[in-house]
């Protein structure tokens, strides 16, 4: 490919609204064009980078068993109210009507059709275990789309659904696409960690996640580890062994009693007026889960893991409740206490669940739903209420591992794939079954995996990049090198170019040259924004019979031979993985 010829327009600056490196780099560089909010086109040199990854992951999948499929990106209504999603999914599923008036949408995932397909075609025991897959695009309505392709409305998907008779089998294929899914990655220059997740929407009883771990501000899930065992979690599913409470010995309320508490609104507010530790204060919040109301408790020291809340009370949707929403749940239980006085005693109509920090509380402090006042020395008899714990407590940096009692770190990950055990969430009401040696129907037991085709792209630069562009890792880049003639109207320096860019397309290597009557400057510029893993330039240093070759990865510029410089690009592309 010539330059001159390219379908390329780099900027000279960033867009105003990209917030992260891979949307800023991805946007100058010429990668990519925003339609609308969340909608980008993936202009030549992104489709490449794409058809690459693709590439590797139809090849992995493959040799791991995997056949692929397509199937269609318009669903119908009448498959996801068999397997019950059609009402919860939330207003990410984007809904729509055909002209015979009948309910569609626009796939967001596709366990659904897969299951009609398994159910149609599956029927025995013989046939299985199968796994099947599709890379195909998906819409999601996000709410607030950002990030550019780390989080779009439309994006492209690997996704992956295996079918077993019995868990023994699904646990088996779930370790051959975790180990399939560390090739992948690798491939594509990426070093990942499988961390313990949250299954989401999409359900089941196990699910991990493969972590881009990054420092930049596109790290949208913060990954608690050890460093000393292998226990890794994202924080909507992270857990840890508390320390007890710390409260210096002192027994500060012996017995119990209401308290005037004016203008304590806050939790510090409450701890210097009454001067205490917050770990002696039950803390209460508000949230509304699907519409309802939801009281969290939990000790004022830590704080609520929102999809941990979601999930104990098998909701699926969740937000802190809005000053007007509170004061109606007070005036519907006949209260008026404000935020910072809420407590659990006299609430009905709503639901009340307290972390497993609550249980060992006593002679605590909570609000009594009256103004300015609170209850001091209180114990769990004193809540007027049968309370049901779970774990909804945000892990925190220093907390213990479950595992071995170690210190926990935190970092910052980009999810770039996931697998779930599904069990039989979809085959079960869905009514997919296939017969045994004896004759009798069983539902088949699902896995699913996922890998966001486009995410890898846009991960690849958050890990490959600096202050000029991108350094795409070799085997996603979209071209192997570009070839650059300082002066086109050199005679030497354009035969030595063109001579090199033929050699290195014989070789089969995926080359650019540069013909453009352009200053070197900005040929250059160019060249690191767009991030091609080589360049070979020639130039005055031809004159001792030399061209320079820089590798964009290392910054490393070395002056060979032409006949070298080939010898060095031909021989990595030959390496690449």
């Amino acid at each position: 490919m010539k330059m001159s010829k390219l379908f390329v327009q780099t900027q000279r600056e960033f867009p105003s609204d990209a917030e992260v490196i891979s949307h800023k780099m991805l946007a100058r560089a010429g990668y990519i064009r925003k339609l609308a909010p969340g909608v980008y086109t993936f202009l030549p040199l992104m489709w490449r980078v794409l058809k690459k990854i693709e590439n590797i992951v139809r090849q992995e999948m493959d040799a791991a068993g995997a056949q692929e499929l397509l199937m269609p990106f318009v669903q119908p209504k009448e498959l996801w109210e068999e397997s019950g999603r059609w009402d919860v999914y939330g207003k990410e599923l984007m809904r729509l009507k055909d002209r015979h008036n009948r309910d569609m949408c626009l796939g967001p995932t596709h366990e659904e059709i897969i299951t009609s397909v398994a159910r149609d075609g599956l029927k025995s025991y013989k046939q299985l275990p199968v796994n099947l897959y599709q890379i195909q695009s998906k819409f999601r309505d996000e709410i607030r789309p950002r990030y550019g392709l780390l989080r779009g409305r439309e994006f492209i998907m690997k996704d992956a659904y295996s079918f077993d008779v019995d868990e023994k089998g699904l646990d088996k294929e779930y370790e051959n696409m975790a180990k399939a899914y560390t090739k992948i990655f690798k491939r594509c220059g990426l070093d990942t960690k499988m961390v313990q997740s949250d299954s989401g929407a999409i359900g089941g009883s196990v699910s991990h996640e493969f972590m881009v771990i990054t420092d930049t501000d596109a790290g949208e899930n913060d990954v608690f580890y050890c460093n000393e065992c292998d226990y890794s979690a994202n924080s909507n599913h992270a857990v840890s062994k508390l320390p007890d409470a710390v409260v210096d010995g002192k027994d500060y309320f012996k017995e119990k009693a209401v308290k005037d508490t004016p203008n304590t609104f806050s939790i510090e507010d409450l701890c210097n007026f009454l001067k205490i530790p917050s770990t002696i204060i039950l803390k209460t919040l508000v949230y509304i889960v699907d519409k309802k109301p939801v009281l969290a408790l939990i000790r004022a020291d830590k704080a609520v893991e929102e999809t941990k809340l979601m999930n104990a009370v098998n909701g699926n949707d969740i937000r802190i409740a809005s000053a007007a929403e509170i004061a109606e749940i007070m005036e519907n239980n006949g209260f008026n206490a404000v935020p910072g006085f809420i407590g659990p005693k006299g609430m009905k109509n709503v639901s009340i669940i307290a972390d497993e920090t609550v249980k060992d509380m006593k002679n605590f402090v909570v609000g009594i739903n009256e103004t300015d006042k609170h209850l001091v020395g209180a114990n769990h008899s004193d809540l007027g209420v049968e309370l049901k714990y779970f774990d909804i407590r945000l892990v925190e940096q220093g907390e213990l591992c479950p595992q071995c009692g170690k210190p926990l770190f935190v970092t910052k990950g980009i999810e770039v794939g996931n697998i779930f055990k599904l069990g039989t969430k979809y085959s079960k009401p869905m009514n997919a079954v296939y017969l045994d040696e004896n004759g009798k129907t069983h539902p088949y037991i699902m896995g699913c995996y996922g890998i966001g085709i486009s995410r890898t792209a846009a991960a690849a630069v958050e890990a490959h990049y600096d202050d000029d562009g991108i350094k795409w890792p070799l085997a996603v880049a979209p071209y192997h090198v570009v070839v650059v003639p300082v002066n086109i109207n050199d005679e030497l320096q354009m035969k030595t170019a063109v001579n090199i860019y033929e050699q290195l397309l014989k070789a089969g290597v995926e080359a650019v040259l540069d013909d453009r009557d352009e200053r070197a400057g900005v040929k250059f510029k160019d060249a690191d924004l767009i991030g091609f893993p080589f360049r070979i330039t020639a130039g005055k240093t031809l004159q001792e019979g030399l061209v320079e070759c820089k590798v964009r990865e290392s910054g490393e510029v070395t002056k060979i031979t032409p006949e070298d410089a080939v010898s060095k690009v031909i021989a990595a592309v030959r390496n690449i993985g």
